[in-house]
C-alpha cells in the first residue's frame, strides 16, 4: 500500500524494535489486541475443530466427507455465482447514482444520499418480507402488469434466482454506492473539462478520463458487495428456492440441527479459503489500499496486475471509441440543434436512470407504511381499511420495548468502542511509514473478508467458555468486530484528503500534539467522524447473524425479535415496527446531519 502524500515519515519497523520505542505503537495496539482475542482466536478454534474427530484425535475425516459428496462443492459454486451476479448488478445500477452524487452540488448530494440510505433505515427482515408481498403471484407488481395488459398469467418472481437477485441487490447497492462515491468525490472535474476542450466528446472524455480514475472505487465497492453477499442466508432462504441454497445455510444447519461443529468448521474453512483466494487476486489486480479510497497509480503490480491493467485498458479504449462513433452519429442526426440546448439535456438521461434506481431502493420502505395501518391480520397488498391496532400492540409491549432499547444501547456502545479503537489505528496507518503496512491494513479489515456466520459461530464457542452468551457485553464486543473495519476505512479516506500542513502550522505556533489533535485535527474532521459513527451504528443496529448465536435465547435485539416473530407469524406488527424504525432512523440521520453542518459552519 502506497504512502499517502500527507503522511509523515514517522518510524520504520526496524527502528521500532531497535530503539524499543513501544509508545509509538500505542495507537495500533488496542485494535490488534481486540481483534486478536475476539476475532482471530475464536476463528482459529472453530477451524481447528475441523481437524479433530469425535474422540479429539487429529483427523481429516470431516474434509474427506466434505469432498466425497459433490453437493457441498455445488452449493459453494451456487454461492459464488449468486455473489458474483449480485456484485455485477449492484455495480451497474449503483454507478450512475454514485456518478450523479459526485458531480452535483453539495445540497443536492446531501438530499439524494438520504434516499440512498433509505434501505438501511428499514429492517432487513421487513424489506425481505415486503419483497415477498410485492413479488408474489398476486402481489403489487403482478397486479400492475395485469392492469397494463402486459401479461396474461402471473410472472413467477419468487422462490427462484430472480427473487434472490432482487432482494440481495436491493440490500447491498447502498454499500456499493457509498464506497464508489468516496473515490469519485476526489476526482478532479477539471480533467474531464480539459479533455472536452481538446476535442473529446462527452462520452469519450468520460470513458477515457473519468472512468479509469473511478476504477479503484468500482473495485472496492464490488469487493465489499461480493464478500458481504457470500455471508447472506436470510434473503436466499425467504426469496429463493432449493436451487438457490447458500453455503451459510448449510453451516447453520450443521450447527443448529445436527450439532456437528467439526463438519461445520470444515465447510467454513472451504468458504474461507475461497474468499482468501479471491481477495489475493483482488490485491494483485487492484490492491487492498483501494478499500480506503486510495488510487492505484504508482503501485507496483505483478504479472496478474499487469495483465488485468492491460485488459482494462483495452476495454476502456473500446468504450471510448464506441462513444466517439456514437457522438458522430448523433451530430449527423441533431445537426440543426443548438449545441447549448443539447448540452443542457445531456444529464437528463442520467437523472432519469438515477431516479428510477432510487425508486427501486425506496419501494420496500414506502410499502411498509400503508401496510402497517391495515385492519387485516396478515401482510398483503393493497391494505384493507385503516387501523392503529398494530402500533398499539407494539407500543404497549414490554418485549418490543426491551428489544428496541437493547438494540439502541448495543449499537451506540459498539459504535463508540469501534471509533475508539478504529480511529487511532487509521491515524497510525495514514501518518506512519513502516514495513508491513499493507499487512497491518489487511488484518484490520479482515472481519470484512470473513463471512459473518463464521464470526458468529466462533464467538458463540468462545463465549460459552467465558460466560458471555446472552449478555449485552457479548453483543457489544461482537458488533464492534464488524464496526472496526468500516471505521478504519472511512477515517483513512478522510485523512487521505486532510491537509497535514495545518497541524504543522499549529506546532510552529506552540501547540503540542494533543492540543493540535483536539483543537485542529478532530474539529476539521468532525463531519467525517460523524459519518463514520453513523455507519458503525447502523451496521450494529440492523445486525442479525451474530445476535442469533450469542444471545442464547436469553436476551434479544430488535432484529432478532423480528426474526423470531416472523418464524411464527408474518403479521402487520412487523410492518408497524418497521415504520417506527424508519421514523426513528430518519430523525437520527437528520439530527446527525444537523450536528455535522453546525460543526462545519454550513447553513441548513
Amino acid at each position: 500500500m502506497s504512502l499517502p502524500s500527507n503522511a509523515s515519515p514517522g518510524i520504520t519497523g526496524a527502528s521500532i524494535f531497535k530503539n524499543r520505542d513501544w509508545k509509538k505503537l500505542l495507537p495500533i495496539s488496542p485494535a490488534f489486541l481486540f481483534l486478536g482475542f475476539f476475532f482471530v482466536y475464536p476463528v482459529i478454534i472453530l477451524l481447528g475443530l475441523s481437524l479433530v474427530d469425535d474422540s479429539g484425535s487429529l483427523s481429516l475425516e470431516h474434509y474427506v466427507h466434505l469432498f466425497e459428496k459433490a453437493v457441498y462443492m455445488k452449493v459453494l459454486l451456487i454461492t459464488l455465482k449468486i455473489a458474483a451476479w449480485t456484485t455485477l448488478f449492484a455495480l451497474l445500477a449503483g454507478y450512475p447514482i454514485a456518478y450523479l452524487l459526485s458531480t452535483t452540488n453539495s445540497n443536492t448530494r446531501n438530499s439524494l444520499i438520504i434516499w440512498v440510505l433509505m434501505p438501511f433505515w428499514t429492517s432487513f427482515l421487513v424489506r425481505t418480507f415486503a419483497w415477498m408481498v410485492l413479488l408474489g403471484r398476486h402481489g403489487a407488481l403482478n397486479d400492475l402488469l395485469f392492469a397494463l395488459d402486459l401479461i396474461d398469467v402471473p410472472v413467477r418472481l419468487l422462490y427462484n434466482f430472480t427473487g434472490v437477485m432482487i432482494g440481495m441487490v436491493h440490500a447491498l447497492m447502498p454499500l456499493c454506492i457509498l464506497t464508489m462515491l468516496s473515490v469519485m468525490e476526489n476526482i478532479d472535474r477539471n480533467l474531464v473539462s480539459a479533455a472536452s476542450t481538446l476535442g473529446a466528446r462527452g462520452g469519450q472524455s468520460f470513458w477515457r478520463v473519468y472512468f479509469p480514475l473511478s476504477i479503484p472505487g468500482v473495485a472496492a465497492g464490488g469487493m465489499l458487495v461480493f464478500i458481504t453477499a457470500l455471508g447472506f442466508f436470510i434473503t436466499p432462504a425467504l426469496l429463493g428456492g432449493a436451487r438457490d441454497t447458500m453455503i451459510v445455510q448449510v453451516i447453520i444447519f450443521q450447527i443448529q440441527e445436527v450439532l456437528n461443529w467439526g463438519f461445520a468448521g470444515a465447510i467454513a474453512m472451504l468458504l474461507l479459503v475461497s474468499v482468501l483466494i479471491i481477495f489475493t487476486l483482488y490485491d494483485q489486480l487492484i490492491g487492498l489500499s483501494t478499500l480506503s479510497g486510495e488510487s492505484t497509480q504508482g503501485r507496483k503490480k505483478g504479472l496478474i496486475g499487469r495483465f488485468g491493467a492491460r485488459v482494462g485498458s483495452i476495454i476502456v479504449n473500446f468504450l471510448g471509441n464506441a462513444c466517439e462513433r456514437f457522438g458522430m452519429l448523433m451530430d449527423l442526426i441533431l445537426r440543426p440543434k443548438a449545441g447549448s440546448a443539447r448540452k443542457s439535456m445531456g444529464r437528463l438521461p442520467l437523472w432519469i436512470v438515477s431516479m428510477t434506481i432510487l425508486a427501486f431502493l425506496c419501494i420496500p420502505a414506502f410499502f411498509v407504511i400503508p401496510v402497517s395501518f391495515t385492519e387485516e391480520a396478515f401482510l398483503g397488498w393493497p391494505p384493507r381499511g385503516f387501523s392503529l391496532q398494530w402500533y398499539e400492540q407494539v407500543l404497549q409491549s414490554d418485549a418490543w420495548a426491551a428489544a428496541a432499547s437493547r438494540s439502541f444501547i448495543v449499537a451506540s456502545a459498539s459504535a463508540l468502542l469501534g471509533m475508539s479503537i478504529g480511529v487511532p489505528a487509521a491515524f497510525f496507518l495514514v501518518r506512519r511509514q513502516f514495513f508491513g503496512k499493507a499487512a497491518v491494513f489487511a488484518f484490520l479489515v479482515s472481519p470484512i473478508i470473513m463471512p459473518n456466520i463464521i464470526i458468529a459461530v466462533a464467538l458463540f464457542y468462545l463465549y460459552a467458555k467465558l460466560g458471555l452468551v446472552g449478555t449485552n457485553l457479548g453483543l457489544i464486543l461482537g458488533h464492534t468486530i464488524l464496526a472496526i473495519p468500516y471505521v478504519v476505512i472511512t477515517v483513512m479516506a478522510i485523512l487521505k484528503n486532510y491537509d497535514h500542513r495545518l497541524d504543522q502550522a499549529a506546532w510552529t505556533l506552540g501547540a503540542n500534539k494533543w492540543q493540535t489533535l483536539t483543537r485542529i485535527t478532530l474539529p476539521l474532521m468532525s463531519a467525517g467522524l460523524i459519518a463514520s459513527f453513523m455507519f458503525a451504528f447502523i451496521i450494529s443496529f440492523d445486525e442479525l447473524t451474530i445476535s442469533l448465536f450469542v444471545t442464547g435465547g436469553e436476551v434479544t435485539t430488535l432484529p432478532k425479535k423480528m426474526w423470531d416473530d416472523s418464524l411464527m407469524n408474518v403479521s402487520p406488527v412487523l410492518a408497524a415496527v418497521a415504520a417506527l424504525l424508519l421514523a426513528f432512523m430518519t430523525l437520527f440521520i437528520l439530527l446527525t446531519e444537523y450536528i455535522r453542518r453546525r460543526g462545519t459552519g454550513d447553513e441548513l
